[in-house]
């Protein structure tokens, strides 16, 4: 058995045992179990009903989350010609086409979104490997594959928080929300914008009960379990 320690003791008494709480009220309690030094990440972990092993039934997109997500990101842009200047002028940390793939290639992952021209995935394909792994891989089902006249948009909703979710192989979507001090109204406008995105990426292949079950917890806090009704309306799907 795991001893937690007494102040994680001390929180765990906030979640009542089989308790399913609303949205807003498993916010507040989550703010109230953050009682680290540091400032803790909220997260949103979704049990869904579906079989990752179907390819008709995985799920992967994108949400937006006008809150942001409480740090700065750093945007890699591969990119040539006058998609270059167009990403320079847009604000991306990290602009580059030949040179870029090399650095990658040697080791250096100092960026946090990955985004890239169409003409460029030729060459950023061979670092599917390497980014793969970290999640970083551009792809156009997640919208981080666009054409140069996109970036100026893609690079504004990645600074705004932009975040990638996708089915694990436990059939569990995992998705961080923002910062134990964000207030409770800006976590709960995450939420709702992420809960809105899965459920509009809902495959056609599924079957059955979409969302199974969904718990709202802290880093270093206990897990909230959320009743499903008022979950899912917050994306109009009650």
């Amino acid at each position: 058995m795991v001893d937690h320690g007494k102040r994680y003791e001390a929180v765990a008494k906030l979640a009542e045992a089989g308790k399913e709480y609303a949205p807003a009220e498993a916010i507040a309690l989550a703010k109230k179990a953050a009682t680290c030094k540091f400032d803790e990440t909220v997260e949103l972990h979704l049990r869904m009903g579906l079989d990752p092993r179907n390819s008709a039934q995985v799920v992967r997109g994108v949400a937006l989350m006008p809150a942001g997500l409480g740090k700065k990101v750093r945007v890699l842009v591969f990119a040539q010609g006058d998609a270059d200047k167009i990403a320079r002028d847009a604000g991306a940390d990290y602009v580059g086409a030949d040179d870029l793939v090399t650095k990658i290639n040697e080791g250096w992952l100092d960026f946090d979104i990955a985004i890239a021209t169409p003409d460029m995935m030729g060459k950023v394909g061979k670092l599917g490997k390497m980014l793969g792994r970290k999640g970083l891989m551009p792809n156009p089902k997640a919208g981080t594959v666009v054409s140069p006249s996109d970036l100026p948009r893609t690079l504004k909703e990645a600074r705004m928080g932009r975040v990638e979710f996708k089915l694990d192989r436990t059939a569990i979507i995992h998705v961080v929300l923002g910062k134990a001090s964000f207030e409770e109204g800006k976590l709960l406008e995450n939420m709702t914008s992420l809960v809105e995105a899965v459920v509009k990426a809902k495959p056609a292949g599924a079957k059955g009960q979409y969302i199974k079950s969904a718990c709202l917890t802290t880093t270093m806090g206990p897990g909230f379990k959320l009743d499903l009704r008022p979950t899912m309306a917050l994306a109009g799907a009650a």
